[in-house]
């Protein structure tokens, strides 16, 4: 065997289609892929790295499917939501370079390994005003130090919102310029971006983002052009197209006026959605990112078990990384179940496993990704946490579904495991130095400060 790990004596949660829960199993990894997996010890002669799981669930990687590049470096640095935002923007055209992006990436990835998350969506960037996407070298630094970290990436590039001046600064080593930012020259450098790393490797994806128009907004010609030529793109290249903030009609709007949405759409948060929105989702197929712990889950309500009941995707995100939340999608659980149990006054919405499929192979359905992403079965990528369940909030050893979706943490992951690669084993990164990672990005942080005026708040 080459490249082999085995896994024994753990309580194996498959997600595959049967839910399997194995009370102690094993799982046997070849190349990255899954191989063998079952009841008991591996019958067959083995020559692997042998992991003894014993009091630990061994189950598929978490999938985030709706989260930012850059907000882990902005977090705690407004009083309010409109504070944050207009601090954020600040930041992000006025004062970061690609080392901001990569120091940035790198924590991102570090606090997904450690939370047991191994796939994650992100916008590269704080939102549809405020893109990074002038030219590529951001992006290209936040991507490289992604891959160095070893997690699985789908990250979302497109275009600002048409119709105002966005003016982004750019620095050299020893000056900066100024430069307005065209939509259009955006959709550019996204266009070259998804070419790029179409062919580098299974763990990193490059697809298009667009902002959120509304009925009226879709009424400029051009935003109308805009979107149709993001929307073409998308298309003609076969990824996805990510969108942040649907609510209130806006997707039956986006329907009619650019039959925008296909299997291919992955449309988050989705609050206040109308009866002309949820019919739009059943007949195009396209997919749901909801945040319980969103500021837009505040707002207004994502009817994430509805939309469920009529055959929509809904998988889970966390909105991360600021101004108020973490990448731990255990929480997101915990808090998508209090937050539709509470709207119903029924405990009984949201049961456990449903909550555990939204993180794991409904995520993997979201992102394109269930016949090689979600569930523990032979032949699918080798994406595994193996969560410590010896530990008095997780205590006594009974039901571990239960347990899961109702007690457990982000910390209470021991070990990761990305296509076959051991990222984190016994809390401690594998092969990346963690105090080198919170300097690099605590120095990108202070400089990113001082660049925007804002010293005072670092």
């Amino acid at each position: 065997m080459k490249n082999a790990l085995l896994i024994e004596n753990a309580t194996v949660l498959t997600m595959d289609a049967g839910r399997r829960v194995l009370e102690r199993g094993h799982v046997l990894v070849e190349d990255g892929r899954i191989s063998s997996i079952g009841e008991g010890s591996f019958a067959g002669e083995w020559q692997a790295e042998r992991i003894d799981a014993s009091g630990m669930v061994a189950m598929p990687g978490l999938i985030d499917t709706h989260a930012h590049a850059g907000h882990m470096l902005t977090k705690g640095l407004g009083s309010e939501v409109e504070d944050w935002m207009e601090v954020t923007g600040r930041i992000y055209a006025t004062a970061t370079d690609p080392e901001f992006w990569a120091a940035e990436a790198a924590l991102s990835a570090a606090e997904r390994i450690k939370c047991g998350t191994t796939t994650a969506a992100l916008l590269f960037g704080g939102g549809p005003d405020i893109m990074r996407s002038e030219a590529a070298e951001a992006a290209e630094a936040h991507l490289t130090s992604v891959a160095a970290m070893g997690v699985r990436e789908i990250l979302a590039i497109g275009p600002n919102r048409p119709g105002q001046a966005h003016v982004y600064r750019q620095y050299t080593p020893t000056s900066h310029n100024d430069i307005v930012v065209s939509p259009d020259r955006q959709i550019e450098v996204a266009t070259e971006l998804v070419d790029a790393w179409a062919g580098r490797g299974d763990r990193l994806r490059v697809v298009f983002s667009l902002p959120v128009f509304d009925e009226q907004e879709l009424r400029d010609e051009t935003v109308y052009r805009i979107a149709c030529k993001v929307r073409d793109l998308a298309r003609e290249k076969g990824v996805l197209l990510v969108q942040d903030g649907h609510r209130d009609g806006s997707i039956a709007a986006n329907d009619a006026r650019l039959g925008l949405f296909d299997g291919r759409s992955l449309l988050a948060h989705c609050i206040d959605l109308t009866e002309a929105d949820r019919l739009v989702l059943q007949r195009t197929d396209a997919k749901v990112a909801h945040n319980p712990s969103a500021l837009m889950s505040l707002y207004g309500r994502c009817p994430a078990p509805e939309l469920m009941g009529d055959g929509v995707t809904v998988s889970l995100g966390t909105d991360a990384a600021a101004p108020d939340r973490s990448f731990d999608m255990f929480r997101n659980m915990f808090q998508a179940h209090r937050y539709h149990a509470r709207h119903f006054a029924d405990d009984a919405v949201l049961p456990p496993l449903q909550l555990l499929e939204m993180a794991t192979i409904g995520g993997a359905r979201a992102l394109m990704m269930e016949d090689e992403l979600g569930s523990l079965e032979a032949g699918k990528r080798a994406d595994i946490i193996l969560v410590n369940m010896r530990q008095p909030h997780l205590w006594p050893p009974h039901d571990p579904v239960q347990r899961l979706a109702r007690y457990a943490n982000g910390a209470d992951v021991d070990t990761t495991i990305v296509g076959g690669q051991i990222l984190m084993r016994g809390r401690r990164l594998v092969d990346q130095d963690e105090d080198a990672i919170l300097d690099r990005a605590l120095s990108a942080f202070h400089l990113a400060m001082a660049r925007a005026g804002l010293s005072e708040r670092a």
